[in-house]
């Protein structure tokens, strides 16, 4: 809890192994005019945390340490700023990126108790919504929805999702599914089939299986990709004409190969979470917000850490033992 302006947070001294993340208390800086406060109920660890904890995407500052990651918070405003009459103390509310944490931080993450943030990049949601079916969302989602943007009207529309088990590949799918599209989801394990189904896709397929062809030529309407890599060329000839592919990561590898000449019929495209802003968060949130109250989009799986297990939280998804999303509760 707070105390005399302290509070908990999982502090880096060093890039390295999962060691590296532990908890500290922290002093609490003064809120600038048009900042708020957040007492955070949960904060989700996101596949660039591990990367940035790693070295391999350093933090763009001449002195980066100490450091607290975190790419996202949800939580309730507690203090606001002079200038801000937009936000009050006790809303609920979720903020993403923006120099939060990241490569690029302004300010500290979303790993600790209290979190602060500019009133202009912040989405306040109802109390009527589960906050943490929210963070469950959370960034995986406003990614998903943002690039699933780029593909167009998906009301009727066959739509291939890759990594269909993982963060913004399962919020992919549901957020599909609740836009009215017949999804496929693609998988890395058997057993991922069942869960990927509970979100709303009719059908699974494996990523072994796409690289053999077997999503066929002209098959499909729309591709989220998370993946690329080698089987990013089976997506493209898949596509219908008029059809797109939407990328947003690249865990398989950035190297890809396609037939050029696909683009004489399909669109490649993307969508990078780096430039959201306010405006574009509340307009994700909103409508996330209005899926969860009726009950039209099924929610990612959770795995909930308390704060002060953030290694652990880290050690499990590098090791690819996590469905859907994983969470850090301050306690």
């Amino acid at each position: 809890m707070r105390s005399n302006n302290q509070g908990a947070a999982i502090v880096m001294r060093q890039y390295g192994g999962t060691d590296v993340l532990r908890l500290e208390s922290v002093a609490l800086s003064p809120l600038l005019p048009d900042e708020i406060r957040i007492r955070s109920l949960a904060s989700a660890v996101n596949h660039s945390d591990l990367e940035i904890r790693a070295g391999n995407w350093p933090i763009l500052k001449p002195d980066p340490f100490p450091y607290t990651p975190g790419l996202e918070v949800v939580g309730d405003v507690v203090e606001i700023g002079a200038n801000v009459s937009d936000i009050r103390v006790g809303d609920r509310v979720i903020t993403m990126m923006q120099g939060l944490g990241g490569v690029n931080p302004k300010r500290p993450g979303g790993y600790a108790q209290f979190v602060a943030a500019p009133a202009s990049a912040v989405a306040t949601f109802g109390g009527d919504v589960d906050p943490y079916k929210i963070a469950a969302l959370g960034l995986a989602s406003v990614t998903a929805f943002g690039a699933l943007q780029k593909i167009g009207d998906l009301n009727k529309r066959r739509i291939a999702v890759t990594g269909a088990a993982g963060g913004v590949g399962s919020a992919g799918v549901a957020i599909a599914r609740a836009q009215g599209a017949q999804v496929i989801g693609v998988i890395a394990r058997a057993d991922q089939s069942e869960y990927v189904r509970s979100l709303g896709a009719s059908a699974t397929i494996s990523a072994q299986e796409v690289g053999t062809g077997a999503l066929g030529s002209e098959t499909i309407d729309g591709v989220l990709d998370t993946v690329a890599g080698k089987s990013f060329g089976a997506y493209v000839s898949a596509l219908r004409p008029g059809g797109v592919l939407s990328l947003v990561g690249a865990v398989g590898g950035s190297d890809v190969s396609f037939d050029a000449y696909s683009l004489t019929q399909v669109t490649l495209t993307g969508y990078a979470s780096d430039a959201l802003d306010g405006t574009a968060l509340r307009s994700a949130v909103d409508r996330l917000s209005e899926w969860v109250r009726g009950g039209v989009i099924e929610i990612p799986a959770r795995t909930e850490f308390p704060l002060k297990e953030a290694a652990a939280a880290h050690a499990k998804l590098e090791q690819h033992l996590v469905t859907g999303r994983i969470l850090l509760i301050p306690q």
